[in-house]
């Protein structure tokens, strides 16, 4: 055997071929058992792995996004073989890891139910004790149908049959065998906690004329504390959900019987809403853009010029026959933007131009993935294009990039994930054009400071951009900003200025949406604040309550003035003891209350009390108010 060289953590060490991965990291670390999984030159291994080449060895634990991709992969092929335990005749399709656990799709006659989610995860608790490895073993596609055929599985074969692969590999765990790349996390005994969520329906292939197949969700941890933290965690979300407050909070509804995925926006939300838009629009105005506004509708030709029919035709509506021609709903708001643009020449003095829209768009989301306001069929988006020179493009990114961070920061979101989605294999435009948009992007971010992770490949045919995801009071991620450069729509639709030669030249288009939609934004704004919103966002800022009816006449007077100095009031007249209108008011998540009773009247002063239970008495109304206009007016956060 020949000898390798592996670099490990900058340090190189040498091996005989056939060495596995977890020998050599046993040289190179004191502590090697919270390793999970490895990588070599990028390719993922087990740690078992004999390595026949040298290269960067990396290794992967729990903290990793690697190694929890590995850890919760592995518990999926437990689940399924203590599944096939449990009830033999069941078929397994596939069981991959997800953001936050894993899944296993099964085919079974009778259905399963929370009960059978418990006896799966005791017959789980046993297969860990047994201490089960993972082992892998590489067999012929032949060989591989042959195998799954004689056992039932008909998925399996399935999948197979269409690997391109000569050979494809195996795990096998506790009797159960499966089809997987893999890697895996060696023993079972690494697997400390182990909890089953739901159950749920799912096609096979996501193919809704396909079986529906019961899909079982669940997540592990390396410890019981772990696991204890998350489904804490679960239980705080389940809390702040949305759609649990919004009804509570009277902010939204949907109807299904009368269109699902469209949002009924109830008075209190309304107020939210118009708050959100008024920021959005004057903001906007004050950073060089200006307002329009664009049809919901247009004939499908446009369409067709756009591309939209080509590559979106399955996010779309059907159309519509109109006079007999076909229209259609609009599901983005770009072909009518540029449609304006190139009413009329454009010099290369009038760039940019920057053009900002509250669009509502349509599109056909299926119905199994409608969530709240979270995935939605028609829903506002906060659109803007800029429309701008070559040389001005990486000015321009720049100052995106910062109206980005500066709204997001208003409302209350300071820690962020980024990406830079690069060029793809399959793009349109120079590559020396490609290369000057993704060094444009990724000044814009050195210069607001931010840390970047950088997505290889993953940038759009028609241009590279950069994704913005915040992070809520959860710890949550949510995509929401978005700055993408476009090379498509400009040649699709000619969009020409004329130069300081006289010649015409292609103008870039910049697409920029800052909180993606205000329907999904105040969805997460709910859930981020559990429905306790900041003052300037708050539908009702200020409430009065009275205790008995002698305080009605000032309680009317101290209304005027708040609403006078467009402080949003209301009054609690009812006779009501003043216990039941607090908690009402508190249920009711406002911000302030302010409690009259004989001693206020007599004095002229107020009683203060805050949502968080803080109360000051005899307090001056006057200095009241201006502290709580002030804090609408900077629109701080707290109270």
């Amino acid at each position: 055997m020949g000898i390798i060289k592996v670099n490990y953590k900058g340090k190189e060490y040498q091996a005989e071929q056939g060495k596995r991965a977890i020998e050599i990291l046993k040289e190179a670390e004191t502590e090697t058992s919270a390793f999970l999984v490895a990588s070599i030159n990028g390719k993922f291994i087990d740690l078992g792995t004999q390595l026949n080449e040298g290269g960067e060895l990396k290794a992967f634990t729990f903290e990793d996004a690697e190694g929890k991709q590995a850890f919760w992969h592995s518990t999926s092929h437990i689940m399924a073989a203590a599944v096939k335990r449990l009830y033999p005749g069941t078929k397994v399709t596939i069981g991959p890891s997800i953001d936050e656990g894993f899944y296993y799709d099964f085919d079974r006659d009778v259905n399963f139910t929370d009960e059978d989610l418990l006896k799966i995860e005791e017959e789980m608790a046993k297969v860990i004790k047994e201490n089960a490895g993972f082992s892998r073993q590489e067999i012929s596609k032949k060989d591989a149908v042959k195998m799954f055929s004689d056992m039932g599985e008909n998925y399996k074969v399935e999948i197979i049959e269409a690997i391109n692969d000569d050979t494809v590999s195996t795990y096998t765990t506790a009797g159960f065998t499966d089809l997987c790349r893999g890697p895996h996390i060696g023993l079972a005994k690494k697997i400390k906690a182990v909890k089953l969520l739901k159950l749920a329906g799912a096609y096979w292939r996501g193919d809704e004329k396909n079986k529906m197949l019961q899909r079982i969700y669940g997540i592990s941890f390396p410890s019981k504390e772990l696991l204890e933290q998350y489904l804490h965690g679960i239980e705080e979300a389940k809390q702040r959900d949305h759609r649990k407050l919004g009804k509570e909070l009277d902010l939204f509804s949907t109807h299904e019987e009368f269109g699902p995925g469209l949002i009924y926006w109830h008075p209190k939300g309304g107020t939210i809403r118009k708050e959100m838009e008024d920021f959005w629009r004057n903001e906007h105005i004050k950073n060089g853009y200006d307002l329009i506004f664009s049809p919901h509708i247009a004939k499908i030709d446009l369409w067709n010029t756009s591309g939209h029919t080509g590559f979106y035709r399955d996010s779309m509506f059907d159309t519509m026959n109109i006079d007999k021609m076909e229209y259609q709903l609009k599901p983005m708001n770009c072909p009518f933007h540029i449609l304006m643009y190139n009413n009329s020449k454009k010099s290369y003095r009038d760039l940019p131009l920057r053009w900002a829209e509250l669009g509502t768009v349509y599109r056909y989301e299926k119905s199994g993935v409608l969530h709240g306001l979270m995935r939605v069929r028609g829903f506002t988006q906060d659109d803007a294009h800029i429309f701008c020179r070559e040389d001005q493009l990486e000015s321009e990114i720049i100052e995106a990039l910062n109206f980005v961070m500066f709204i997001l920061r208003t409302f209350g979101f300071s820690h962020f994930e980024v990406y830079l989605s690069t060029m793809p294999a399959d793009h349109i435009g120079e590559n020396a054009i490609w290369e000057k948009a993704q060094d444009a992007l990724k000044a814009a971010m050195s210069t607001a400071g931010l840390k970047y992770d950088v997505d290889e490949g993953g940038g759009a045919f028609y241009g590279p951009k950069i994704d913005i995801k915040i992070k809520d009071a959860l710890n949550r991620t949510w995509q929401c900003s978005t700055i993408q450069v476009d090379f498509n729509l400009p040649e699709r639709f000619n969009i020409n200025y004329t130069g300081k030669d006289g010649k015409e030249h292609r103008a870039i288009m910049i697409h920029r949406a800052l909180m993606g939609s205000l329907e999904r934004f105040f969805g997460v704004l709910i859930e981020h604040y559990k429905g306790a919103f900041p003052v300037w966002l708050a539908p009702k800022q200020v409430m009065i309550l009275t205790i008995t009816e002698r305080c009605d006449d000032y309680a009317k007077e101290l209304a005027a003035a708040l609403k006078k100095n467009n402080i949003r009031v209301g009054l609690d007249l009812d006779s009501e003891k003043i216990g039941a209108k607090i908690r009402k008011a508190t249920m009711d998540k406002v911000p302030y209350m302010i409690i009259l009773g004989d001693k206020e009247v007599e004095t002229k002063t107020v009683s203060i009390r805050k949502r968080t239970g803080e109360e000051e008495k005899g307090a001056d109304f006057g200095k009241f108010m201006e502290m709580v206009a002030e804090k609408i007016s900077k629109k701080e956060l707290g109270i």
